[in-house]
């Protein structure tokens, strides 16, 4: 898919391109692409001049190759981007190529993205600038305003990491916790440790992005101000994603606990049952020795005597258990 982004009243407008023809009657800002196909990058590679990389989504990128500057003066940043999905949040690699001066536009700059499935950055940039009148400017606000996006999804997600956590808290904190709902619990807190594992890792990645264009020169005043505030904004994501993982180890283990405490009932149960009916056995097996003479045989009550007192030998030990507690939950 193939949209183009244009200004118009300060306002940014999306259009799906379809077609090559359809390029020349646009002058966009942006030109976003995703999972685009053979023709489309022939179109952007025909109409901007611009060849897409072929590792511009690849995983395995080096670290040191993913913000540098080409000799034409394109940069290129490769970001990664949350999605924090409740059943399975991960995170999309986005290539960016940033081109200052576009020779065919004339234009002072074009900010191409290419990623493989929709953002929910994207689409919330999409829906501000439309709303917004002078939020984006140019390419570079563009590119700052994705990130500055991306921070503050970022802490919408923490958030709620918060709430999911507090659920779960109550769930254990309100005692009597079976193991069913215990292993619910930890399936909840080990989702919610994954989630917040990501969105520290991608501030981490937008830092360093920021950190890049900071680094390159190329921002004006204004817009190298709204950078640092967008990495004070990062660094105030450390601390929370710090006290969540103390959060979710505390309750990790307040649920391991009663877990270990419903095991040690179990475990109590059968010691007392072993310890009680230690007697009785040590009585059947003196009777069931090999004697010459045996009294059981000459006397008529002589197996019945010997069954009340295995009987007795064991409930002895359960009254002396119970009357010094230990039989109490």
């Amino acid at each position: 898919m193939l949209n183009i982004f244009t200004l118009a009243n300060g306002r940014l407008f999306q259009e799906e391109i379809e077609s090559l023809e359809e390029l020349s009657r646009f002058q966009p800002i942006w030109v976003d692409l995703e999972s685009p196909t053979l023709e489309e990058k022939r179109w952007v590679k025909q109409y901007y001049g611009l060849s897409i990389p072929e590792d511009a989504m690849d995983e395995d990128i080096e670290e040191s190759a993913r913000f540098y500057e080409e000799d034409n003066g394109e940069l290129h940043i490769r970001s990664d981007f949350l999605i924090a999905d409740e059943d399975a949040p991960r995170t999309v690699r986005v290539a960016f190529i940033l081109n200052l001066v576009n020779e065919q536009l004339k234009s002072k700059g074009v900010l191409f993205s290419i990623h493989d499935e929709d953002v929910p950055v994207f689409r919330l940039l999409r829906m501000r600038a439309r709303r917004a009148p002078g939020l984006i400017s140019d390419a570079k606000e563009v590119l700052l305003k994705l990130f500055d996006a991306d921070a503050e999804y970022s802490a919408d997600a923490l958030e709620g990491i918060y709430d999911e956590l507090e659920k779960a808290g109550k769930q254990v904190l309100a005692g009597d916790v079976t193991d069913a709902l215990a292993g619910e619990v930890l399936g909840a807190i080990a989702r919610q440790e994954d989630l917040n594992g990501r969105i520290r890792r991608n501030a981490m990645d937008t830092r360093r992005a920021v950190s890049f264009m900071m680094r390159s020169k190329m921002l004006n005043a204004e817009q190298f101000e709204e950078a640092r505030q967008i990495l004070r904004d990062i660094d105030s994501l450390d601390s929370h994603t710090t006290f969540l993982f103390d959060k979710i180890n505390f309750l990790m283990d307040a649920t391991v606990g009663f877990i270990n405490i419903n095991q040690n009932k179990i475990i109590k149960i059968f010691s007392v049952a072993s310890v009680a009916l230690l007697p009785p056995t040590l009585i059947a097996s003196i009777y069931g020795m090999n004697f010459q003479y045996m009294p059981e045989l000459s006397q008529t009550w002589g197996y019945p005597f010997a069954l009340v007192l295995m009987i007795a030998s064991a409930v002895g030990p359960m009254w002396y258990f119970r009357r010094r507690g230990w039989l109490k939950k």
